[in-house]
C-alpha cells in the first residue's frame, strides 16, 4: 500500500496554473489592519461572527453526549454529538447571569449541563430544561430560553462552527467551495489520525500569521531552504477561488513527473486557505493544519495539528511510511519553531512609527487577496 492522496483527474481548471497574478501583487497594504483595537471589533462582528470557523476534529466527539469547545476572539461555544449523529453547538453563556454553563473544555456521554452558579439546566443542545426555585421567575422571560444556538457542521474529519446561527450561516460547503472540497477532499483527511497537537501564545494578530502561509517567499531566509528549492519555489501556481486560495509548491526532485503529468498531489506542496484561518499545509504523505484563532487585537492562540494515514502498525510497509512520516514531522516541527520566533520579531516592532506599511511583491498575491477579502467583507456588512 502506498500512502499517499487517492489518485484521479484533477478539475480542468487546476493545472499549471497561475504563477503569478499581478492584479493582487505589487501592492501594499497598512500596518493598522493589524493593531488598530476599533479594526478588529469590526472583524469580530463582520467577519469572524458570520465565517465558518475550525472547532476540533471529528474523532475529539465520536459518541452522542461528547462535546468540545471552541474559545476565541470573546467567543464561547460548546459543539455536542446528538444522539442521531449530527451536530449541536450553543454559546456556553448561562441566560441568567452570564457564567459560562460548561467548565471542561471537552468531554463524553453528557445529558445535561448545570450552570455552577445557580444551578440552570440546559440539554445537550443548550436548550434551557431546568431553572431551580422557577416558581420565581416569569414565566414569558423563561418561555422557550436557550442559549443562542451556533451553526454546527462538519467536513474533511472537521467540526466547523459559524457564529451567524443556523438559520442565517451560509452552508458550509458553499463557504469551502467546490475547487478546494474536491481538490483538498482527495487527500481524505475524515480518515487520516491525529498524531499530534501543539499550541503557542503568539503576541501578534492572527493575521500576521495568515499572512506568513499565503506565501512561500520567506522560506529561503527564514528556512533556510536550499537553492533546489528556491529555484523550483519560482513554479508555485497559485489559484484565487473566492475567498479562499490554492497554492501548489514544486517538489525540487519531482520536477520532471510534475511538468509531465501535473500530479500536483504527489509532486508539490498542496496548500489550501479556507477563509479567514485555516489553513492546510498538505505534503503527500501527511498533513499539518494551522488555525491561528484570534484571542485579541494583537494575541492569537496558534493551533498546530499534525494528520497522518492510519495502517497496521504490524505491516512492514505501514511501519516505514510511519517512520517517514514521524522524521518529516519533527523537521517541520523545527520549522513552526522559526514562524513563532519571526513573529516574536514581528511583536517587536507592531506599535513603530517605523512600522507604517506591507510592501507586497507580484509573487504575494495571496496576502494582498486576503486583506482586500477582508475589507470587502467589512465594508459590504455595514
Amino acid at each position: 500500500m502506498v500512502y499517499v492522496p487517492t489518485r484521479g483527474d484533477a478539475p480542468a481548471r487546476i493545472g499549471p496554473g497561475v504563477r503569478q497574478i499581478p492584479e493582487w501583487g505589487a501592492k501594499t497594504v497598512d500596518s493598522n489592519v493589524y493593531a488598530d483595537p476599533t479594526r478588529y471589533e469590526l472583524e469580530r462582528e463582520r467577519v469572524l461572527r458570520v465565517s465558518w470557523l475550525l472547532a476540533g476534529r471529528s474523532t475529539e466527539i465520536p459518541n452522542a453526549g461528547d462535546w468540545l469547545s471552541y474559545e476565541g476572539h470573546g467567543e464561547t461555544v460548546v459543539v455536542t454529538r446528538q444522539p442521531g449523529g449530527g451536530l449541536a453547538a450553543f454559546h456556553n453563556v448561562c441566560q441568567h447571569r452570564g457564567p459560562a454553563i460548561v467548565g471542561p473544555l471537552g468531554g463524553c456521554g453528557a445529558r445535561r449541563f448545570t450552570c455552577p452558579y445557580h444551578g440552570w439546566v440546559y440539554d445537550t443542545t443548550g436548550l434551557l430544561v431546568g431553572v431551580p426555585e422557577r416558581e420565581d421567575f416569569s414565566a414569558e422571560h423563561l418561555e422557550g430560553m436557550r442559549a443562542p444556538a451556533v451553526a454546527a457542521d462538519e467536513w474533511g474529519g472537521w467540526v466547523w462552527i459559524n457564529l451567524a446561527g443556523p438559520t442565517a450561516a451560509p452552508p458550509l460547503m458553499e463557504w469551502i467551495g467546490d475547487d478546494i472540497a474536491t481538490d483538498l477532499g482527495r487527500f481524505q483527511m475524515e480518515s487520516m489520525i491525529l498524531t499530534d497537537k501543539l499550541e503557542f501564545d503568539v503576541p501578534v494578530s492572527y493575521k500576521a500569521i495568515v499572512d506568513g502561509f499565503n506565501e512561500v517567499y520567506h522560506a529561503t531566509e527564514l528556512h533556510q531552504a536550499p537553492p533546489e528549492f528556491t529555484k523550483a519555489a519560482r513554479g508555485t501556481a497559485f489559484h484565487l477561488v473566492g475567498q479562499n486560495s490554492m497554492m501548489f509548491v514544486p517538489n525540487p526532485a519531482r520536477l520532471a513527473e510534475l511538468n509531465e503529468t501535473w500530479d500536483h498531489h504527489r509532486n508539490t506542496i498542496c496548500h489550501y486557505v479556507v477563509f479567514p484561518n485555516t489553513v492546510f499545509n498538505c505534503n503527500p504523505d501527511q498533513i499539518q493544519v494551522f488555525n491561528p484563532v484570534p484571542m485579541g487585537v494583537d494575541r492569537t492562540r496558534f493551533i498546530c495539528w499534525e494528520l497522518m494515514y492510519d495502517g497496521d502498525a504490524d505491516d512492514p510497509e505501514y511501519q516505514t511510511y510511519r517512520a517517514g512520516a514521524d522524521r518529516h514531522w519533527e523537521g517541520l516541527k523545527h520549522v513552526v519553531g522559526q514562524d513563532i520566533a519571526i513573529y516574536e520579531q514581528l511583536a517587536r516592532t507592531k506599535q513603530s512609527m517605523g512600522y507604517v506599511r506591507n510592501t507586497l511583491s507580484d509573487r504575494e498575491c495571496k496576502i494582498s487577496k486576503y486583506h482586500d477579502t477582508m475589507d470587502r467583507l467589512i465594508r459590504d456588512a455595514r
